[in-house]
C-alpha cells in the first residue's frame, strides 16, 4: 500500500518517542531483563532512557500514536499516515533501544518519509552470554506483539462500534537480528487465535535487517513463515555477507542453518519476498565515520543514510521493489548502492 511523501519530520518540531515494553518490573521499580506485563511508554525528547514512570494507559497511548502518525491523505490510496514498529534483537540495553528507535525516526525523516517509528522492547539482557536466554524471552513475548500492540491498531482499522470511521494508517514492521524471530513467531501465534484469525487484517511492509532466522525458514513452503506471508504485502530482507555476529549464530547450530541476514533468502521463496544484498555497500563504510551502536558488521544499518533512503522508499510502496533507485539489479539479484537519490519528480506524481 502506498503512502504520501510530505515534509520530512526533521523539519518538524521534536516529537516524543513512543515504545511498548514487555520487560518485568523489579523490586526497585525499574525494568529488568525478564518478561513481564506490557507497558505503553511516552518518552520525552530530553530523556536518555525510560522506566515504568513513563507509562501511560493503552488507550491514551493508542490515541497519541495515531495522532502523531497522521499526515496529509494520499490522493491515490487514501492512506493518512504510516507507523513502523521496530523490534530490536538480543543484547540490547534500554538506552540502546531508545537510541535505535530515535535514530530510525531521524534518518527516515531526513530521507522524506513522513511516518512514525515506535519501538517494541522485549527483555534482552545486555550481555552476549545470555544469547540463548534472550532467544527464549523472544519466543515468550512474540504473542505480545500481536495481542498488545498490533491488535489495538488493527481493531482501529476495522472498528465494530457504530459511527466510528476506520483508521487509514498503514502499519509496518522492522525486525533487527532476533527481532525477525519475534515477528515471525508473532504471525504464527496470531493464526492460532480464533476470532482474530478470521479478521481480514493486513500489515503493509515487513523488513528484516541482520535477521537471525535461518534462510530456509523463509522459503515458500515454510510452515513457520506461511502465516506471515499470508498477512503482509511485502517482505524485504536486507543481508550482509560480512556479518560476523550471524556467523557465530550459525556456528551455534553446527553450521546447518545459515542465517537470512548473512546469506539472504533461499532459492524458492514466496513472491512477496525480496532480498537486498548490502555486502558490497558495507565494504565501503568506515566505522570511524559512521553512526551506529553495537557490533558494526551487524548493526550498521541503523544510522546509515543510504539504508534509510532505501527503507523509506520501501515503506512508501510507491516504487516497485525492482526499480527502487538505491538498488542495482545484477544477474537477477538486488544490491544496495550509494550515490542515488529519489526520483526528481516523485513529489508531483500524485
Amino acid at each position: 500500500m502506498a503512502s504520501k511523501t510530505t515534509l520530512p519530520r526533521s523539519n518538524m518540531p521534536t516529537l516524543n518517542t513512543f515504545l511498548i515494553c514487555t520487560r518485568a518490573i523489579g523490586k526497585d521499580g525499574q525494568y529488568i531483563a525478564k518478561p513481564g506485563k506490557t507497558t505503553y511508554l511516552k518518552v520525552g525528547a530530553r530523556q536518555h532512557g525510560y522506566s515504568p514512570a513513563h507509562a501511560i494507559s493503552a488507550s491514551r497511548w493508542k490515541n497519541a500514536v495515531i495522532a502523531s502518525a497522521v499526515c496529509e491523505e494520499d490522493c491515490i490510496t487514501g492512506s493518512t499516515g504510516d507507523i513502523l514498529f521496530f523490534v530490536h534483537g538480543y543484547y540490547n540495553s534500554i538506552p540502546e533501544v531508545l537510541w535505535r528507535t530515535r535514530t530510525l525516526q531521524k534518518t527516515l525523516s531526513a530521507q522524506g518519509w513522513n511516518g512514525l517509528v515506535v519501538g517494541f522492547d522485549w527483555p534482552s539482557d545486555n550481555s552476549a552470554l545470555n544469547y540463548l536466554e534472550d532467544r527464549s524471552n523472544a519466543a515468550a513475548v512474540a504473542q505480545r506483539l500481536i495481542d498488545d500492540v498490533l491488535q489495538i491498531l488493527i481493531e482501529a482499522q476495522n472498528p465494530t462500534e457504530p459511527n466510528v470511521p476506520p483508521c487509514t494508517i498503514n502499519v509496518h514492521l522492522l525486525g533487527h537480528s532476533t527481532g525477525a524471530y519475534v515477528i515471525m513467531d508473532a504471525f504464527a501465534n496470531a493464526d492460532k487465535k480464533g476470532a482474530f484469525f478470521k479478521t481480514p487484517w493486513r500489515i503493509g511492509q515487513v523488513a528484516f535487517i541482520g535477521a537471525d532466522v535461518s534462510s530456509v525458514s523463509l522459503a515458500s513452503d515454510s510452515e513457520w513463515a506461511a502465516p506471515m506471508y499470508g498477512r503482509i504485502f511485502r517482505l524485504t530482507n536486507y543481508s550482509n555477507g560480512f556479518d560476523k555476529v550471524l556467523a557465530i549464530s550459525n556456528a551455534k547450530r553446527l553450521g546447518t542453518a545459515p542465517r537470512a541476514g548473512r546469506v539472504g533468502l533461499p532459492v524458492h521463496v514466496d513472491p512477496r519476498a525480496v532480498n537486498v544484498d548490502c555486502s558490497s555497500y558495507f565494504l565501503s563504510k568506515d566505522p570511524d565515520k559512521s553512526e551506529f551502536k553495537g557490533t558494526f558488521c551487524h548493526s550498521w544499518y541503523i544510522g546509515d543514510p543510504v539504508f534509510a533512503l532505501d527503507l523509506a522508499m520501501t515503506l512508501e510502496g510507491s516504487i516497485d521493489r525492482m526499480v527502487i533507485p538505491t538498488r542495482l539489479k545484477d544477474g537477477g539479484c538486488l544490491t544496495l548502492v550509494t550515490g542515488k537519490k529519489r526520483p526528481i519528480y516523485q513529489s508531483r506524481w500524485c
